[in-house]
């Protein structure tokens, strides 16, 4: 059993994480002492871990819920795993798209503003509505 601060050396987040955590329901039933001291077991820093690699795909943390839902009994969550995952992957690819056209309007911007000689064109094109 690790007290807060152990678990937050573990796991590299801070204990403010870990209470919200556990207000949000992520991590439920935190073993307490008679003074309110939280302890959290093997089986819960494996959860932490879970979210975080959850959180590194890029999945919110109601999805990491869900997640962890599905993750209790993953045999019958496998096709709400499968769909949940393709949503992310199609927003994923969307987001990937967004930031292609970003890198090349400012890539462009780059380019007109080296060969300006009067004004600015990254910022005239930032004042665009383009």
């Amino acid at each position: 059993m690790y007290k807060i601060g152990e678990t937050s050396k573990l796991t590299g987040l801070s204990a403010d994480t870990l209470r919200y955590y556990e207000k949000f329901g992520l991590i439920p039933h935190i073993t307490r002492n008679a003074a309110g001291v939280r302890f959290y077991s093997d089986k819960d820093i494996s959860r932490l871990r879970f979210i975080q690699r959850a959180q590194r795909m890029n999945f919110s943390l109601n999805e990491i819920k869900d997640l962890l839902t599905m993750r209790e009994d993953p045999q019958h969550a496998r096709d709400s795993v499968r769909q949940l995952t393709a949503e992310k992957l199609t927003r994923i690819e969307s987001q990937l798209d967004d930031l292609q056209k970003l890198k090349t309007e400012l890539t462009l911007l780059m380019n007109l503003c080296r060969g300006a000689e009067d004004g600015c064109p990254i910022i005239e094109g930032m004042d665009s509505e383009e």
